[in-house]
């Protein structure tokens, strides 16, 4: 058991947008959501071990479009999802875990945690971020007798809603989804109650430490090279070019972002295709990385983090992947109907190149 400070916290949220891979919200709003917990009180961070295996856990996340710029969620949203949920659950919750790792998402749950004293617990359900809920639920979809509780909440003035959802996983995260985009692109969510020895079995496991890892890693160096070299070191990073975005396509449709970044180097040109996350590299029809992979990049200049929402043409950026391998991912990353959407989406292959 430990605390998240301000430091940690920092580090907790530099890491997770790392880890965002493009997506997973923005770093100012995870600091902002940072922020805000403290004044509520301590916020506590559990070992999935320090729980009995009947202790349900439940998933907090935010569901909606990055790029959306009527997105809103308030702390009073927050706290009255969690009483609409618990009213309608009515089962006590023992701990909260985040659906992934993000500059924003990584703090999902923080504000409730603290404002509550339900302890955070280190075991996200995916160390990375991904698109879809499904692939956020730890593989409870497969469980045929599993209905999972979902509640959201968002949108600022006219656009304010809250909904209860109970049903199958796909048909609740498509509820979901239409929520965010009916608030005006983002809702805070409370979802997927579950025992904590299903959690042990299915979760990303240590991935929030992870992110607090890597953070540091940010700290500890102001160059891009040194930042690489260090996490190459650590987590075989590989460094695929350094260049300037020469184009950027960007949709935003059914609450996601979808689209594709043009990278070039002087000599070659590098395809990054995005839905949220980014999801492939290819270079002159030859695939280089492949979601779950992690893509990303760095603003070569300041060491800034660049998600699918905030690069831009003329950037200098750093392009990287890490090997899936050298990740933590829960159980909803071996959801193949949910990589097909993803193929669906992009119109490109995805499955052939991870099961090659």
């Amino acid at each position: 058991m430990y605390k998240i400070d301000n430091i940690k916290g920092k580090c907790a949220v530099r890491g997770g947008s790392f880890l965002g891979g493009g997506g997973g919200g923005s770093e100012n709003e995870g600091i902002r959501t940072l922020e805000e917990a403290l004044k509520f009180g301590d916020i506590i961070v559990k070992g999935i071990d320090e729980f009995e295996d009947d202790d349900i856990i439940v998933t907090a996340s935010a569901v909606g479009s990055p790029a959306s710029k009527e997105g809103y969620v308030s702390v009073e949203q927050v706290v009255d999802n969690f009483n609409l949920f618990k009213m309608l659950y009515g089962k006590e919750i023992k701990g909260i875990i985040t659906n992934e790792n993000g500059g924003h998402s990584t703090t999902n749950g923080w504000i409730l945690s603290a404002a509550t004293g339900i302890p955070l617990v280190d075991a996200p359900c995916n160390g990375r971020a991904h698109p879809t809920g499904v692939m956020g639920s730890m593989g409870l979809e497969s469980r045929k007798d599993y209905l999972t509780v979902q509640t959201a909440a968002g949108g600022k003035d006219e656009k304010a809603i809250a909904t209860y959802v109970k049903g199958k996983m796909d048909s609740a995260a498509k509820m979901v989804r239409q929520t965010a985009v009916e608030a005006g692109g983002l809702v805070t969510v409370l979802r997927n109650p579950v025992e904590a020895d299903y959690v042990k079995k299915n979760a990303a496991i240590g991935s929030l430490a992870m992110a607090v890892e890597i953070g540091e890693i940010f700290e500890e160096y102001d160059d891009c090279k040194g930042i690489t070299d260090k996490l190459n070191e650590r987590y075989n990073l590989e460094t695929i070019a350094y260049g300037k975005v020469i184009d950027c396509s960007l949709t935003i449709e059914g609450g996601f972002d979808h689209g594709h970044v043009t990278i070039g180097d002087g000599n070659d040109e590098f395809k990054v295709t995005f839905w949220n996350e980014f999801m492939t590299i290819d270079k002159e029809g030859v695939r280089l990385a492949t979601f779950p992979d992690l893509i990303g990049l760095i603003d070569s200049k300041t060491t800034e983090i660049l998600t699918s929402a905030t690069v831009k043409e003329g950037d200098e950026v750093c392009l990287y992947r890490i090997p899936k391998e050298n990740l933590i991912l829960g159980s909803g990353m071996k959801n193949r109907e949910q990589l097909r959407l993803v193929e669906k989406v992009l119109n490109t292959e995805i499955v052939k190149f991870i099961e090659e």
